[in-house]
């Protein structure tokens, strides 16, 4: 997974084809307003996203209606949208200068999409109810007011939805590369798995998050629409499970990004302790003074809350990386393996060693560490539903993500092996870092461009992070103020140095940027890719699947007919396509299983490591020597 992501891909709305700003509205009062409801009540219980009332059923039949809609958007942009992003192509002014607002033929699509869905829904218009005098919505979104019910029509509400709907395959394309992409960690990989299992991995991991995102795409396009959107993973979970499944994955997801935060600060405390000795070695920083220096930019750089006008940086992170990559592939070749940050690790100076198979001497809590940071590789289906929330054809999803896992996927095997093929078991994460000191100039280089890198994705993941928590943990659970609230700021003022001085807790105490690469790998990662999907799946296809004969769904009253409920509504659904449930059920307990043992691998390794080095908790030695 890559270090930087812009706000466009991390919850902002924005269109990436015209590269025109994100706008960042998490947890803000704008961000109701844009879905034409006010700001949340006290309780936090009464928008859409909340509401339990809302039935499987009415989901499906609104998500019909606008795929049904979506097929007469023009899908010719593709990597047109790719060419405007990077600069190649030319931009849409009107369309930069009111992002918000859809233009040419969106203006023309919007304005017709209440006459085209209401024949794919049986010649009901839906914005009338039926009737020859239109009255509010039949059943409004909760917590909309009573005049909002007369004044915003149907067709209007669809319009504000899709007007933040912009994005082409193509550029999501661009956006998930930006997003997983991050091949530092795969030589470290490939390098304790040996040539064969390592190449077996990446291939096994890619193929298996591409099945997962399959799972994300088919289950989005089958609840979201214009009238109920989902926006994050754990709308998707709330629908499928109920509120503790919300809960449970918008805490996880936020964890992961204050995991991410902790990982920069490590792996730039290292840069700037390397960087710091010169090209003579002769100078010296503390390791730990190094981590705060890092901490205090992000610190000060956090109490920024909105990112719109951050997002361009996302572009240029992608080609810093790309700089890096280019840089360490040639000083691979030019100088030795960096033998003083391999003695941190217990390994001694000598011949450099490959292997087909696993090495000989590497312990089952190693290789496993080296199969969570191929996981942590591909950690990008955590930001899927965000990005699929940004598409004006979601159906079109599949062709980014194939693009994208065939060619991330290529990357991180020929880089990873390059590299393992001149270091061998000297093979350092991250890799830029594992060259001599012989090779200042080209380490310095690699470390100064992270460092850039790092303070984007480190303000990126952790303002996001923080968004993420507060608004569906002490917003919608606690009822704390909106963040555009004056107590809302103050309190983000607050929470900044906290998190930030969590993160460096963390970053201080565990040095270790492998061991926790691959914790955060099995404990968040690996969820979100491989053991969320097919179980949301299973829940899915069992109330997709159990309809009875006479059971109906009335648009215009919002009224559900079943004729069950309970266990053997959802038995009966799973015995309908009993052999893809079954596998899906399996693959989610193995999974499971396989996070546990990276769980018991990577805290076990952070054990390990203090015994075989002279690197210690809050420590001056720097362990990239």
């Amino acid at each position: 997974m890559a270090a930087p992501m812009g706000a466009a891909n991390l919850g902002g709305s924005a269109d990436p084809r015209l590269n025109s700003v994100a706008v960042d509205d998490i947890g803000t009062r704008r961000d109701s307003l844009i879905h034409h409801l006010g700001p949340p009540n006290a309780n936090g219980h009464n928008t859409i996203y909340l509401d339990s009332s809302i039935t499987f059923e009415d989901y499906r039949w609104w998500a019909a209606r606008a795929r049904e809609f979506e097929k007469s958007i023009p899908a010719n942009a593709g990597f047109t949208s790719l060419m405007q992003v990077i600069g190649l192509g030319a931009s849409n002014k009107k369309a930069e200068l009111h992002p918000d607002v859809p233009h040419s033929d969106s203006d023309r699509d919007v304005s017709n999409e209440k006459d085209d869905v209401s024949k794919s829904a049986g010649d009901v218009d839906l914005s009338t109810g039926g009737h020859d005098n239109p009255p509010p919505y039949a059943k409004p979104p909760t917590g909309t007011s009573s005049a909002g019910n007369y004044a915003v029509t149907e067709a209007e509400w669809a319009q504000a939805q899709r007007a933040g709907r912009t994005a082409s395959w193509g550029a999501i394309f661009y956006l998930l590369t930006t997003d997983i992409l991050g091949p530092y960690s795969a030589p470290w990989a490939i390098a304790q798995l040996g040539y064969g299992p390592g190449v077996a991995i990446f291939l096994v991991f890619g193929v298996l998050s591409y099945y997962s995102a399959m799972q994300l795409w088919k289950m989005f396009c089958g609840l979201d629409s214009p009238r109920y959107p989902i926006r994050n993973y754990g709308d998707l979970a709330f629908r499928l499970f109920g509120n503790w499944a919300r809960v449970t994955a918008n805490v996880l997801q936020s964890f992961q990004f204050f995991l991410n935060v902790a990982l920069c600060i490590v792996a730039n405390g290292q840069a700037l302790a390397q960087m710091a000795r010169g090209v003579n070695q002769t100078g010296w920083i503390c390791f730990l003074v190094a981590e705060v220096v890092f901490t205090i930019i992000g610190l000060i750089l956090g109490q920024i809350r909105t990112l719109q006008r951050l997002s361009w940086l996302a572009n240029l992170a992608v080609w810093l990386n790309v700089t890096v990559m280019i840089s360490t592939l040639a000083a691979v070749f030019i100088y030795a393996p960096n033998y003083a940050a391999n003695l941190t690790l217990g390994i001694p100076k000598g011949p450099i060693v490959t292997s087909g198979g696993l090495p000989p001497g590497k312990s089952l809590q190693v290789n496993v560490s080296g199969v969570f940071n191929g996981v942590f590789a591909f950690g990008g289906a955590t930001m899927f539903m965000e990005l699929l929330a940004e598409m004006r054809r979601p159906f079109d999803f599949w062709k980014a993500i194939l693009i994208a896992e065939v060619f991330i996927t290529s990357v991180y095997m020929v880089f990873g092996l390059i590299v393992y093929s001149q270091q061998g078991q000297f093979t350092y994460n991250p890799t830029f870092q594992g060259i001599s000191n012989a090779g200042y100039t080209l380490q310095t280089l690699g470390n100064a461009l992270y460092f850039i890198v790092s303070v984007i994705a480190a303000l990126l993941y952790g303002n996001i992070g923080m968004k993420v928590f507060y608004t569906s943990v002490l917003q919608d659970v606690f009822s704390f103020p909106p963040l555009d609230n004056k107590k809302g700021k103050w309190t983000w003022v607050v929470m900044v140095p906290i998190y930030w001085g969590l993160a460096f807790i963390l970053a201080a105490a565990v040095p270790q940027i492998s061991n926790l690469t691959a914790f955060e790998g099995a404990l968040t990662i690996q969820q979100f890719s491989y053991t969320f999907p097919p179980l949301l799946m299973v829940a899915y296809n069992c109330q997709a699947d159990s309809a009875l004969p006479g059971e109906s769904y009335d648009p215009r009253t919002g009224q559900t007919i079943r004729h069950d409920n309970g266990p053997m509504r959802l038995w009966r659904g799973f015995k309908k396509r009993w052999l893809m449930n079954t596998w899906d059920s399996l693959y989610f307990l193995a999974a499971a299983a396989t996070a546990v043992l990276g769980l018991w691998a990577s805290i076990s390794g952070m054990v390990a490591f203090y015994k075989v080095t002279a690197v210690t908790s809050f420590g001056c030695r720097n362990p990239a020597g």
